[in-house]
């Protein structure tokens, strides 16, 4: 698909589970000489070795500061810090961007990569402001036109107000954001009734969300998704996107400095 540099996402539970593929999906990258890994999900220090062996740049994504540390004494590369408007897993603490960006850019050695409500120049320029060196953007993405997600979704996007998502999976200690669908509802109410990982799996399940995504179906499965979409209002390419974000970052920037010398 492209000859240029890329990384590669590798999720894992918050526990070790049996049949899990980390280590697999660790060797894979190692071997076919990928640049850069993003982990998340828990310690990914059982695979720094083999990561640094095979010179991949690590990127590990935390909701706290105190998890970024750890991340840094076991051999990260960066980190990305996700506030609690993020779409996915923000962590039990409930802490916004405004405040876990600029304290873990104040705490730590290593470039910090913002995420949890950038989809723009405007919070681009903010978060370098706060400290990041660069912004992770999902939900932004997701709204684009090579993003595979059925086109359903993204208009639902288009349409939604930042109250438009919910968090869910608190009572199994794995937080999540996703979008107010029939089946966040769903999930909301095994929940409340007591429901284990295993009552919820069928579905939070991650298969069952990617069908949801190609099919179009708006209601089924759990679909990550940042407060930020609240502020999405159309579907743009990459290319315009990426270019557009630059472009305002730049005049935001020019704007700033204006103020600061008037």
């Amino acid at each position: 698909m492209t000859d240029k540099p890329f990384g590669v996402n590798i999720s894992m539970l918050p526990v070790l589970m049996p049949g899990d593929l980390t280590e697999a999906f660790v060797n894979l990258v190692c071997e076919e000489g990928i640049v850069a890994v993003e982990t998340a999900g828990r310690n990914p220090e059982p695979y720094v070795p083999r990561l640094k062996e095979a010179g991949v740049r690590l990127f590990h994504k935390v909701p706290a500061v105190r998890f970024a540390r750890k991340a840094e004494a076991v051999g990260a590369d960066a980190v990305i810090v996700v506030g609690f408007e993020c779409g996915g897993h923000p962590g039990m603490d409930d802490v916004p961007s405004l405040i876990v960006l600029p304290k873990a850019s104040q705490e730590l050695r290593i470039p910090v990569v913002a995420a949890g409500g950038f989809c723009d120049g405007r919070s681009l320029v903010a978060a370098l402001a706060l400290g990041a060196e660069a912004v992770l953007m999902g939900t932004r993405f997701m709204a684009t036109k090579e993003s595979p997600m059925h086109d359903n979704f993204k208009q639902w996007m288009v349409n939604a107000q930042e109250t438009d998502t919910m968090i869910v999976e608190r009572s199994i200690r794995n937080a999540a954001r996703i979008m107010k669908n029939q089946a966040a509802g769903t999930v909301a109410r095994m929940e409340s009734e007591g429901a284990t990982l295993a009552d919820l799996l069928p579905v939070i399940a991650g298969k069952v969300g990617r069908e949801a995504y190609l099919s179009g179906d708006i209601d089924m499965g759990t679909i990550a998704c940042g407060q930020v979409v609240g502020r999405i209002t159309e579907i743009k390419s990459v290319r315009e996107l990426i270019e557009d974000i630059m472009n305002e970052a730049r005049v935001s920037i020019e704007r700033l400095v204006r103020r600061i010398s008037d």
